[in-house]
């Protein structure tokens, strides 16, 4: 079996990590034979002492391992469009989308972390409204229409993407949400749809009833649940692992799966006969230990 496409979600808060490891790792995710790369978009954190953390911006982050790899996909697990103007945030994506080859999966959602959005200046209410605005600009300029647009949240007057990308039509769009007005909003048009691993509690059971749930969304939206491509982040433990740190909580939520490989590739075969084409590794410790471990999935698969 290996039909299923697996692949790893690099350090986010964890530690602070430099420049240099984020290539190395980069690069060993994709000699190691993983198929994907993923980055959270994320900005701040703040820890119950008052004290701060947080990542490196995930677009250019992206970009710059677009340019020391040369087969794995990429893209942000996933990008908020309130951080981003929709007009920009297509920009990015097609950029990056050139600048690996048609490489970059375009991953959208609405945002959650309050202490980000006021820490950067970006408004926090009417955040499902906004989603709506951003996504169907986002969907008409990755079509290669020129948009304008003059409603509640966003005036655009003129907007295009140019040059073009290397695919017509851009990157594929992934959203990443559990939301009603989110999913009514995308579920029409996007290729693709993710669940954080504590959403559905890491188990299998968990994750059978999500996808229902999904399914009916679908099936409210007009959309053939069977055309949209479903992908799961997937929490594993590997030896060494110290429990990985999370912006929130409620955002980690639920047990690692722990070694051996073995175990985790029938956990991840599972995963694949419920419908399931994408997994994100979720490793802890998310080091080169870590990757050199999980590559043993793979062997395993």
């Amino acid at each position: 079996m290996r039909p299923l496409k697996i692949g790893v979600q690099l350090p986010e808060v964890e530690r602070e990590v430099r420049w240099p490891e984020y290539r190395d790792l980069a690069r060993l995710v994709e000699d190691a034979g993983f198929d994907s790369i993923w980055l959270g978009d994320h900005l701040l954190y703040r820890n119950p002492d008052g004290s701060a953390r947080g990542p490196w911006e995930a677009f250019s982050m992206l970009a710059a391992i677009a340019a020391v790899t040369e087969r794995v996909e990429l893209g942000p697990l996933v990008a908020s469009t309130a951080f981003h103007s929709p007009v920009m945030m297509a920009k990015k994506a097609v950029t990056i989308d050139e600048i690996s080859g048609g490489r970059f999966i375009l991953g959208i959602g609405a945002g959650w972390n309050e202490i980000e959005f006021r820490g950067f200046g970006f408004p926090y209410d009417y955040r499902a409204s906004r989603f709506e605005e951003a996504a169907g600009v986002i969907r008409r300029l990755l079509a290669g229409e020129r948009v304008d647009h003059d409603s509640r949240f966003y005036r655009i007057e003129g907007g295009e993407i140019h040059p073009a990308g290397p695919r017509p039509g851009g990157p594929p769009v992934m959203v990443g949400s559990m939301g009603e007005r989110v999913l009514a909003a995308t579920l029409p048009w996007v290729d693709a749809w993710n669940s954080w691993f504590a959403w559905y509690g890491n188990t299998v059971a968990g994750l059978r009833d999500l996808l229902a749930r999904l399914d009916g969304a679908c099936e409210r939206a007009g959309r053939d649940p069977a055309t949209l491509q479903r992908t799961v982040a997937v929490h594993v433990a590997a030896p060494g692992a110290r429990g990985r740190v999370y912006g929130a909580e409620e955002h980690s939520g639920a047990e690692a799966l722990p070694g051996p490989v073995e175990r985790i590739a029938e956990h991840l075969e599972a995963v694949a006969g419920l419908g399931v084409a994408h997994v994100q590794l979720v490793i802890d410790p998310i080091d080169a230990s870590g990757v050199e471990w999980a590559a043993g999935i793979l062997g395993a698969l």
